[in-house]
């Protein structure tokens, strides 16, 4: 699964420069250049984190950052504020309003992509983990083995990468088309309703001897992972 990073940024120097070198990283890059245009996409697509800056047409950095946390779905999203604004009055601002972590301009490209790995762990600590366990299923990274009780599953790709997407953000509720974009990616062409096959093949293969269907589909929203079904 790649991490989708989206920056909010006007500055077209910079966006290439943070583009660059998100897309040498290996994470997924988008951008947008207006505050109010950043914070449809930010709370639409919800990506895994969002690269921020604090002077922006129609709506401030600041706005977006305190909007984006009163949300239920982007509460959690990690929020990077990269500004010019280096006063400590203004940094305080920043991380009050709800920022995981502030850079002043200019940054090291290298130190925020550091950062964002840093700021990932702190969110999603199981991506720290060679093993994802959930209840009782466990997810090997390294050799690609599914359990469940201590029995072996068999998945096939499609469904191991569902599996690894909802162990690393349980709880999360994700459309059909988040799936799409990230499990299958955004240049592969897939009809939404592909997801809901892959999703009973999974529930088939992960629910062995009546087991608690941990699969939670959510009417008109999506589907997620969940403890409290």
């Amino acid at each position: 699964m790649t991490t989708r990073i989206l920056l909010i940024e006007d500055d077209e120097n910079i966006t290439e420069l943070v583009r660059y070198n998100i897309e040498k990283a290996g994470f997924q890059f988008d951008c947008v250049s207006d505050g109010e245009e950043g914070l449809f996409k930010a709370s639409e697509e919800q990506p895994d984190v969002i690269l921020l800056d604090w002077m922006l047409p129609n709506v401030s950095g600041l706005e977006i950052c305190r909007q984006l946390r009163r949300k239920p779905e982007t509460a959690n999203v990690p929020i990077i504020m990269l500004t010019a604004r280096a006063d400590e009055p203004d940094r305080i601002r920043g991380l009050e309003t709800g920022a995981d972590d502030y850079m002043v301009k200019p940054f090291s490209p290298k130190e925020l992509v550091v950062r964002i790995q840093a700021v990932l762990r702190r969110v999603r600590p199981a991506l720290a983990s060679d093993e994802l366990v959930f209840e009782d299923i466990r997810l090997d990274n390294v050799s690609h083995r599914v359990t469940r009780g201590g029995a072996p599953i068999q998945l096939g790709p499609t469904e191991y990468r569902l599996l690894r997407h909802f162990m690393e953000n349980p709880g999360r509720v994700y459309s059909r088309e988040q799936l799409l974009d990230s499990v299958w990616g955004r240049d592969v062409y897939v009809e939404p309703r592909t997801v809901d096959v892959h999703i009973r093949r999974l529930r088939k293969a992960i629910n062995i001897e009546s087991t608690k269907d941990y699969i939670r589909t959510v009417r008109s929203a999506g589907y997620s992972l969940d403890r409290d079904i």
